[in-house]
């Protein structure tokens, strides 16, 4: 067991809460001072994640495999997982209402909390939807992912011990790390994801003990997030439901 300064937390901890408490904060800000906490959303999360990196901070993102197929098979996982992500919600909002009466009233996405691409205003779509796309699609993986897979994961083993989380090898499975990482990361959605949160945390975390290493779900993550970005982008208020009414599709996002 190696000896380690200080317990190992604030790299994993600090880019992920800034932006959650930012995202609360959002909330109890005037309307016309919403929006602009955006950028900083996106900025703060990624500048702490660019300093603890540069500070050493992250190896278990070194030695991602030197192999062709790695990245495109990591990537092309994330857009399977995005794509069973939003498959029921498109097909819900396809079908009607009526088609699924069985659905609980807190299982469906609430229209009034879609993003809105012209939250700074119609003449700033462009940057609105750069800012978002490099927050959903590229910091939210990285913070996340080192959270969730390498903290977390991780914590979950030795928090009642003297153990340091980083000697426990990454990937390794107990059943009492798994059960934390799939109810942290389910109730960290709002209540309508629910449903495919489980199932996407738990696809992600069996490829995660076959990969074996925090960058292989860093590209999953993008992979989901960015596959959803696009195709809500290309098609929200391009398709409609059966009675031909343009559907959005914004509140992925």
């Amino acid at each position: 067991m190696s000896r380690r300064e200080g317990h190992g937390w604030w790299p994993y901890l600090l880019p992920l809460f800034s932006f959650l408490l930012l995202l609360s904060l959002a909330g109890k800000l005037p309307d016309g001072l919403q929006p602009w906490v955006l950028p900083i959303q996106v900025l703060l999360p990624a500048g702490l994640f660019l300093y603890f990196l540069r500070r050493g901070e992250y190896p278990e993102l070194r030695g991602y495999p030197d192999r062709r197929w790695a990245l495109p098979v990591d990537f092309a996982v994330g857009v399977l997982g995005g794509a069973l992500w939003m498959a029921p919600y498109v097909f819900l909002a396809w079908a009607g209402e009526g088609a699924f009466g069985f659905w609980p009233d807190f299982f469906r996405p609430d229209p009034e909390e879609a993003f809105d691409p012209e939250q700074l205003g119609a003449s700033l779509v462009g940057l609105t939807l750069g800012l978002r796309c490099a927050g959903y699609g590229i910091v939210t993986p990285f913070v996340e992912e080192l959270f969730v897979r390498s903290f977390l994961l991780r914590y979950a083993e030795v928090f009642d011990t003297a153990r340091d989380f980083r000697d426990v090898p990454i990937a390794h499975y107990s059943a009492r790390s798994l059960l934390v990482v799939v109810v942290f990361f389910t109730f960290s959605h709002v209540t309508w994801e629910w449903p495919v949160a489980v199932l996407w945390i738990l696809g992600t975390q069996a490829w995660f003990y076959y990969r074996k290493h925090v960058a292989a779900l860093v590209a999953v993550h993008a992979g989901s997030n960015l596959s959803i970005f696009f195709a809500v982008w290309a098609l929200s208020g391009r398709i409609g439901d059966r009675s031909g009414m343009p559907i959005d599709l914004w509140f992925f996002v």
